[in-house]
């Protein structure tokens, strides 16, 4: 959205999440991040709102809650068409990430209608459960990242696991165990959900029994909350009739993030060609430059090179 401005270009952002920031926003908002230019380490919610401030100054709209489910193009223009509307548009840039992700849901029948009376699959703030019995179900860098976020916050914090072996960092999962032997946490593997059982008289979660699958045995936990933290399904099937070449879910980009369809181009993770790297330094540079091909492909007549920011009349300075 900056760099189209940065190039006087109009733009939109379309996106099937609630919330500006894709997976900084919806997967680690409380996560430190140390590889980005300019910042020591910076908290991913705070470099999204950084981001999101930036683009603001060139006023340009952002339509969320937008799942697109097919693209049309009549010669002159596409048509990005999502469930409730479409937009039209020249050119099409595609910063799709891992697809439109949503989280997977416990399996087990009982938990169904706890969903949102505290069952809680989506967390952004680890405030919104401080001083509450929470229990966190997973073994990824989720489960984990909440667990050692909440550990201070949350009254009690219990992490269960199907199994020892955990997909989260090493680092992360020694900081929880260590909080574990220190009593500040509780840690179950080989432990499952079998049933929630709720407070008296409320219409809210009192607890959880989970059973050992080691010894069949069962417990009951007192929580108030339950995060399951098991990952996300993702889906790219929306792309698949969009004339672009996909390889393992990721689309085939040319140095100048070409899709191989004119007018579509590509950026971040979504991308795939030879050297990749999967950081979000990269993402930047693959972002302004699939930007810049797309105005120079709608506008001929203007630079592919916008030149430096700090020479730009646009900002302010004398070209």
């Amino acid at each position: 959205m900056f760099y189209a401005g940065m190039r006087a270009a109009t733009a939109r952002i379309v996106d099937a999440l609630p919330q500006l920031g894709g997976q900084l926003t919806a997967l680690y908002p409380e996560k430190y991040i140390f590889d980005v230019g300019g910042y020591r380490k910076v908290l991913a919610k705070e470099l999204v709102r950084q981001l999101v401030d930036q683009a603001a100054q060139f006023s340009q709209p952002s339509y969320l809650n937008q799942e697109v489910r097919s693209l049309e193009h009549d010669g002159g223009h596409f048509t990005l068409v999502t469930d409730s509307d479409r937009f039209v548009s020249r050119s099409v840039v595609i910063a799709a990430g891992i697809g439109a992700f949503t989280p997977r849901r416990l399996p087990q029948p009982c938990a169904e209608k706890w969903y949102g009376r505290g069952i809680y699959d989506v967390v952004t703030n680890p405030d919104d459960f401080r001083g509450q019995r929470v229990v966190i179900i997973g073994g990824g860098d989720s489960a984990f990242d909440w667990a050692t976020q909440l550990v201070g916050r949350a009254a009690s914090v219990t992490l269960v696991h199907r199994s020892d072996r955990y997909r989260a960092h090493a680092a992360t999962v020694r900081e929880l165990e260590s909080a574990a032997a220190a009593g500040r946490a509780q840690v179950l593997p080989f432990h499952e959900l079998v049933d929630v059982t709720s407070r008296d008289g409320v219409d809210r979660i009192g607890g959880i029994v989970v059973r050992d699958i080691k010894h069949k045995t069962t417990r009951h936990l007192d929580a108030d909350v339950v995060l399951p933290m098991l990952g996300y399904v993702s889906d790219m099937s929306p792309l698949a009739d969009w004339g672009i070449v996909l390889v393992n879910d990721e689309i085939v980009v040319s140095p100048t993030m070409e899709t191989g369809r004119p007018g579509v181009y590509a950026a971040g993770d979504v991308t795939t060609y030879p050297g990749k790297l999967k950081l979000i330094a990269t993402g930047f540079a693959e972002a302004a430059i699939a930007v810049n091909q797309a105005v120079h492909w709608m506008y001929p007549q203007k630079k592919v090179e916008p030149g430096h920011s700090s020479n730009m009349a646009i900002f302010g300075q004398s070209e």
